[in-house]
């Protein structure tokens, strides 16, 4: 093993101890709120076809401890838009964190679809802290076009 891997290493070992030393003292004082910027919840994104139906892209976005009137969702193109916020958890006086792992805060995640969609017809439930939000994908135009050509003749261009 290279030195500069070791020392590396050595540093990523110190800060994990001295989080797990100071983050009890850093969330008594509050300031573990305000290092904390929100979180990204983790999403899946998968397309399926129902049986007798049109396909659709799914979402599931896992958002556990979020109240469902504080998530907000957005159709911008072929990207979805999840936006809220996670509230701390409450404060005890009785209360002394030895560990404080679950994220909180706003989030704002954009997930790319990768295909058009009918947004008017975008459906969302939440169950078990995952949203799941399906949208019908767009079918694809099937119109033929024709295109004219015009023809020009090069005494036309001359000024």
């Amino acid at each position: 093993m290279r030195p500069e891997r070791d020392l590396f290493a050595n540093f990523e070992r110190m800060r994990r101890e001295m989080d797990e030393l100071f983050g009890d003292v850093l969330d008594r004082t509050g300031l573990a709120a305000s290092r904390r910027g929100g979180f990204s919840p983790a999403v899946d994104v998968f397309y399926e076809t129902p049986p007798g139906g049109h396909a659709v892209a799914v979402v599931h976005a896992e958002l556990a401890g979020v109240d469902p009137d504080e998530i907000g969702l957005e159709i911008e193109g072929r990207e979805l838009i999840i936006a809220g916020n996670r509230r701390a958890p409450g404060e005890a006086e009785d209360r002394v964190y030895q560990q404080l792992e679950i994220d909180f805060g706003p989030f704002r995640r954009v997930i790319p679809l990768g295909a058009e969609v009918v947004a008017d017809e975008a459906r969302a439930t939440y169950r078990d802290g995952i949203l799941r939000v399906e949208l019908p994908l767009a079918a694809p135009e099937q119109r033929t076009r024709h295109v004219r050509i015009v023809t020009e003749r090069f005494e036309d261009l001359q000024p």
